[in-house]
């Protein structure tokens, strides 16, 4: 960084040392040389370049983060479903109705603070039951190793979702690029003449709407779980509500060891 800004300095320097010199004689020269508007040019050129990118990094973040949460709901739903090869009953009950009590968890506690990059406390309960119950299976039994596999194929879709709620465009560059956009709409605004202007008026009015809402999109898609284009809890909430209905199926009359938004039922070990 230290070299980056040193070496931009001494070629500025170095620039005007040697434009004195070489044109100290030339008095034909005085007047010649950039106007403002082509001076300006390329940083127009660098904010609509930085821009791009950026937008494209936001957009990245926003779809890994839906395919992460759709992964975690299909890794759910199939370890609800691996759950029926248990023939044990308790057993089986036990690692539905947690599958059941973990989506409500991230439904209710973790979608909201995602929204701040956060996560939640309440879902590692349901995770903690379920290696639990892992070990009350045991390795003997047939299902236990798929069992296993979709549980972690679960716990790296949830981390991947969690790594994804946090911002994927730094504080920095989003605050470069404010300036950047700043200094664009200036500098238009020097180029725009003061006669007859009503065309480059409208023009500059429709950029300037253009760039803004770009910046404010990378604002919104960089964090995937806040913002008016948030990745919805649809498919978390699908499965749970499916995973609920086979649990009172299959064990009719049994209460879940959770409330209905995932927090651990009063009087339950």
């Amino acid at each position: 960084m230290t070299v980056t800004i040193v070496v931009a300095v001494v070629a500025l320097i170095l620039g005007l040392i040697t434009h004195h010199f070489l044109r100290r004689h030339d008095t034909e020269a005085d007047d010649a040389g950039l106007s403002v508007k082509d001076l300006l040019s390329p940083v127009q050129t660098l904010t609509v370049l930085i821009l791009a990118f950026v937008l494209a990094t936001a957009a990245g973040s926003y779809n890994r983060a839906e395919e992460a949460a759709h992964n975690e709901a299909n890794a759910a739903d199939h370890l609800a479903e691996t759950a029926d090869y248990l023939p044990n009953a308790a057993q089986r009950h036990r690692v539905q109705a947690d599958v059941v009590c973990y989506t409500r968890a991230v439904r209710h506690y973790e979608w909201p603070t995602m929204a701040h990059g956060q996560g939640s406390p309440e879902p590692s309960v349901w995770t903690a039951d379920l290696r639990s119950a892992f070990k009350d299976i045991g390795t003997d039994q047939s299902a236990f190793g798929m069992l296993v596999s979709a549980d972690d194929t679960r716990a790296k879709a949830r981390q991947a979702r969690l790594t994804e709620s946090t911002a994927a465009v730094p504080a920095a560059v989003y605050w470069f690029m404010l300036v950047l956009l700043s200094i664009t709409v200036i500098s238009l605004c020097l180029c725009i003449p003061r006669r007859h202007n009503r065309p480059q008026l409208a023009t500059l009015a429709m950029a300037t709407a253009l760039l803004t809402a770009t910046l404010l999109l990378v604002h919104d898609a960089e964090r995937p779980f806040g913002g008016a284009i948030s990745v919805g809890p649809t498919a978390i909430s699908d499965v749970e509500q499916q995973a609920a209905r086979d649990f009172r199926a299959d064990a009719p009359g049994t209460d879940l060891p959770c409330d209905a938004d995932g927090r651990k039922a009063s009087g339950r070990a």
